[in-house]
C-alpha cells in the first residue's frame, strides 16, 4: 500500500491534484482542507496517503494530517459513508469539530457536509460517539501539515521523518491505551 507520495504538485483541481513522483503523476484525491494546504504548482509536497483497492481501480486519497486520515478510516467503516462522503465530511468539519460533534450529538453540525442527510447523521453519531473520545481532534493528535519543501532540504527531510515517528507513536498510544 502507498503510505505518502513525495513530489511536486503539478495541478489542483477541485477535489482532487495530481502528483508527479519521479515522473509518475498520480491522481489524489482530497478534501477542501488538504487541497488548500497543498503548496501552488509546481512545489513539492508530502502528502499522506490511503490507498483503496477495488476490483475496477487502484484509487488514492490524500491528507495534509495524519489525523484527518485516522477520521477518514473511521468514517468509511460505517454503513452508507463511502470515500465521497467521508471527504465531504472532512472538508466541512476539522477533526476537532468532529469530536466535538460526535461528544455533542451534534446531527446539524454533520448535514452541512454534501451527501449526509438526516439519516446517515444520526447512522454516524450512534456508531461513531464512543470511538470520538479516542480519536485525534485539536488536543493530543499528532499533526504535522503539508508542506512546500525545497528539494534535497535536509530540514524538510527531518521533520517528515519526525512526524511519521509522531504518527507510529500515536497509534501505539491507542493501541495501548486504557
Amino acid at each position: 500500500m502507498i503510505a505518502f507520495l513525495c513530489g511536486l504538485v503539478i495541478q489542483v483541481d477541485l477535489g482532487s491534484c495530481v502528483v508527479d513522483v519521479n515522473g509518475v503523476g498520480y491522481l489524489v484525491a482530497a478534501s477542501t482542507r488538504t487541497l488548500a494546504a497543498l503548496p501552488s504548482p509546481p512545489e513539492k509536497a508530502r502528502i499522506l496517503i490511503e490507498t483503496v483497492v477495488r476490483e475496477d481501480a487502484i484509487l488514492l486519497y490524500g491528507f495534509s494530517e495524519s489525523a484527518e486520515r485516522e477520521w477518514f478510516r473511521l468514517l468509511t467503516g460505517v454503513q452508507g459513508v463511502g470515500a465521497k462522503v467521508a471527504l465531504g465530511i472532512l472538508s466541512a468539519l476539522s477533526a476537532g469539530e468532529l469530536v466535538a460533534a460526535l461528544t455533542t450529538s451534534d446531527k446539524a453540525s454533520l448535514m452541512r457536509a454534501p451527501g449526509v442527510g438526516a439519516r446517515l447523521a444520526e447512522r454516524i453519531l450512534t456508531e461513531l460517539r464512543d470511538k470520538a473520545g479516542k480519536m485525534p481532534g485539536n488536543k493530543g493528535g499528532f499533526t504535522v501539515p503539508v508542506m512546500a519543501t525545497p528539494v534535497g532540504s535536509i530540514e524538510a527531510d527531518a521533520l517528515w521523518r519526525w512526524q511519521g515517528l509522531a504518527s507510529a507513536v500515536w497509534r501505539l498510544h491507542r493501541l495501548y491505551a486504557v
